[in-house]
């Protein structure tokens, strides 16, 4: 690769990486995660086993999912997202919980840690959506001691999530082919043993469902999504000038009708 393709390259990464900042910030992330996503970092960090005095790093931790669940039993919490426009709403949590995560800015792709830091690694639904996965698996894998637990929550590609964003994902233009891979790769067991091999790390893999509280009616369903969820914001801005809003609009409802449990995988390895 020439100089000239590699700049290219990388001026290309960080608008995605920019808009990726703009995406989550925009809308009510907090209310999206509270009402969709709160019980999974309980449960991936009681599956861990986090003790207490134990160091542990939420990585793309958002408002705070896992990171103020690992904080809870009383381990010494980190939480670092390239979204830090999220992290009042984290802060507003760990108070009312009681506990201290050291929230920091920063990017799953380049941590800002030293080698083997952290007991334990934790991504619920966050890293999966960096572009380069196996720039993202060797970055967790560093900053994992030897003996260390790593813990990943990711939504598959046949599960409700996955095929709200592969709905959404037809109507928008595809991404450069340099990062084409999509998110929902990492909801499955031969896309991640791959970016896992080499590392050092041994995985197992387990499937869970959870079922988002269902609002009154469809419409409330439509709401909701189209004024909380940022990403499925952009969309609208992208896609209203060209007339093809409605459309997308009509495709989410069909699957908001017959919502079941959302299925997600979790990778869990030990270094």
């Amino acid at each position: 690769m020439n100089t000239e393709t590699s700049s290219v390259n990388q001026s290309v990464l960080e608008q995605l990486k920019k808009h990726a900042r703009v995406a989550w910030s925009a809308g009510d992330y907090p209310a999206v995660a509270r009402r969709q996503l709160w019980p999974v970092g309980e449960r991936i960090v009681r599956r861990l086993g986090v003790k207490p005095g134990e160091e542990v790093l939420d990585v793309a931790c958002g408002t705070g999912n896992a990171a103020l669940r690992a904080a809870s039993a009383g381990a010494r919490t980190v939480g670092v997202d390239l979204t830090p426009e999220l992290f009042e709403a984290g802060r507003t949590l760990a108070s009312e919980a009681g506990v201290t995560v050291d929230w920091r800015e920063g990017d799953a792709e380049s941590l800002p840690f030293s080698s083997e830091r952290f007991d334990v690694v934790l991504s619920v639904f966050g890293c999966m959506f960096a572009p380069r996965h196996d720039v993202v698996a060797r970055e967790l894998t560093r900053v994992l001691r030897r003996g260390g637990r790593l813990g990943i929550c990711a939504w598959t590609p046949e599960g409700t999530v996955g095929k709200f964003f592969r709905a959404m994902g037809g109507y928008m233009p595809p991404p450069p082919p340099e990062f084409a891979t999509p998110p929902l790769a990492w909801g499955t067991e031969q896309h991640v043993r791959r970016l896992f091999t080499g590392t050092g790390v041994d995985l197992e893999f387990a499937r869970e469902t959870v079922d988002f509280p269902r609002l009154q009616s469809l419409e409330a369903e439509v709401e909701f999504a189209t004024t909380k969820f940022g990403p499925l914001i952009m969309a609208r801005k992208f896609l209203e000038p060209q007339g093809r809003w409605p459309a997308l609009v009509a495709d989410l409802a069909k699957l908001m009708e017959h919502q079941e449990p959302s299925e997600y995988l979790i990778i869990l390895g030990r270094k």
